[in-house]
């Protein structure tokens, strides 16, 4: 199954590069390039890509609003938004999880770990870049959102289910959640399925947002 993409950037040399990488690859298509986050957002309906790779500024429309428009809109749900970042620390990203981003990716990624990426969001399995999104999600959890970040939406959630999401907030794969909690990886996975389901989290990147907001997860001071 070829995955589509489009790609929302408004430096041209930025969306060129990203474009000839993704078109590369035989399994991946770009369907669409867009400076700004009202074409994405147009392109998104018209498209229906299975990831979109945005930029947080741009002109029109920034990245986080586009994100969060596009997530909400029960028409262009099923596409999972990608941030694009620099090393710096974007002060948006947070934000752009809570509005439904799935991840993260570094500008100067590696063009095999940029397809791989994409690829690994498209099915939905884990968070992108576990380490470079635990650090931004550490390091933007220090700005909650309002006082909803109560512990109110983990009160159904059996004692292995809390342990359970508490690793996936680390980054942790299904491998990893088995090796740490002595279970077997189908396992690990049948407990992250019922996370998502209880919690009606779209990904892992929801449930690392809902492990912040109710405290399972602290973030570590930077």
């Amino acid at each position: 199954m070829t995955v589509r993409v489009v790609i929302a950037d408004d430096q041209a040399l930025v969306r060129s590069g990203f474009s000839v990488i993704v078109g590369s690859a035989a399994d991946l298509e770009v369907v669409a390039e867009v400076g700004d986050g009202a074409a994405a957002v147009a392109a998104v309906a018209e498209t229906s890509p299975d990831v979109v790779l945005m930029d947080i500024r741009m002109p029109t429309m920034d990245g986080l609003e586009a994100t969060r428009r596009i997530t909400s809109d029960p028409a262009t749900a099923r596409s999972r938004v990608v941030i694009l970042t620099t090393f710096d620390l974007d002060e948006y990203v947070y934000d752009a999880l809570r509005a439904g981003a799935s991840g993260f990716l570094l500008k100067d990624t590696l063009p095999d770990d940029l397809l791989a990426a994409v690829r690994v969001v498209a099915a939905g399995d884990a968070l992108i870049a576990p380490a470079i999104t635990r650090r931004l999600i550490e390091e933007f959890a220090h700005r909650p959102g309002p006082s909803e970040a109560s512990r109110k939406p983990i009160a159904g959630l059996t004692e292995r289910e809390v342990e359970v999401l508490g690793m996936v907030a680390k980054g942790l794969s299904n491998t990893e959640l088995a090796r740490e909690l002595f279970m077997s990886p189908a396992t690990a996975k049948t407990h992250v399925s019922r996370l998502l389901t209880k919690l009606q989290a779209r990904d892992r990147a929801q449930l690392v947002m809902i492990a912040y907001e109710t405290g399972i997860a602290v973030p570590r001071r930077i």
